[in-house]
């Protein structure tokens, strides 16, 4: 297999992602003040695109799809954080899901793939993770788009290991359209809201010209 071939380039690329999880992985905090620094995150919606489909290339890294040519259009963003209790202690062993739809604004799912529409084939458009000793994960992505009545978003479901489950979503810090968005105007508690938006940061040093975004998960 060539070293130019796009999944070496992928799983490259994820080691990068999963390395630099381990360098950036949030602050530990006294277990004390969990609930004054680090709200639970609040559950949120599935939507109605949740994939049908895990099969084929399913793994962490979404913008290289095996057998396909062409990487994901879109602004490439790490994602990374970490699964916690409300004590803050690491979760390890929880499986994390993410869903969302390609830079065009299409689900890679059968109900918004219609009347001609057809999602981007290089983008897998979904993708799964276990979290590690630490409670780490972390994804390899495109920066999340607005699509009419929604704001820019990730979907999340995490299945944690005594088989309870948290779905949620993750917004980002600056897009105008939140303020209008119904599914994150639903957060009533502020601090939760705020948990949720989340600040997408220059990321050369993961790869060029790509965003880093931290989303630590706290389940109660």
């Amino acid at each position: 297999m060539s070293s130019s071939d796009p999944t070496i380039a992928s799983r490259r690329a994820l080691g990068r992602t999963l390395a630099g999880a381990a360098f950036i992985a949030g602050l530990r905090c006294n277990p004390g003040q969990a609930q004054t620094l680090r709200p639970v995150t609040p559950g949120q919606t599935e939507g109605p695109y949740y994939p049908r489909d895990w099969s084929g290339d399913i793994d962490a890294d979404l913008v290289v799809v095996q057998g396909e040519a062409a990487r994901a259009q879109g602004e490439i963003v790490h994602l990374h954080g970490r699964v916690l209790t409300a004590a803050l202690q690491p979760i390890a062993g929880a499986r994390i899901e993410i869903w969302q739809c390609d830079a065009k604004g299409i689900y890679r799912h059968p109900r918004d793939e219609r009347d001609g529409r057809r999602h981007d084939a290089g983008f897998q458009g979904r993708g799964r993770n276990t979290s590690d000793g630490d409670g780490r994960y972390a994804f390899r992505t495109i920066r999340p788009v607005a699509y009419p009545g929604r704001t820019p978003h990730v979907h999340f479901r995490i299945d944690l290991p005594d088989r309870r489950r948290l779905t949620t979503q993750m917004y980002v810090e600056g897009e105008a359209s939140n303020a209008r968005d119904g599914v994150l105007a639903s957060i009533r508690d502020a601090r939760q809201r705020e948990s949720v938006i989340i600040r997408l940061d220059p990321a050369d040093r993961l790869e060029l010209g790509a965003r880093l975004g931290i989303f630590d998960i706290v389940v109660a």
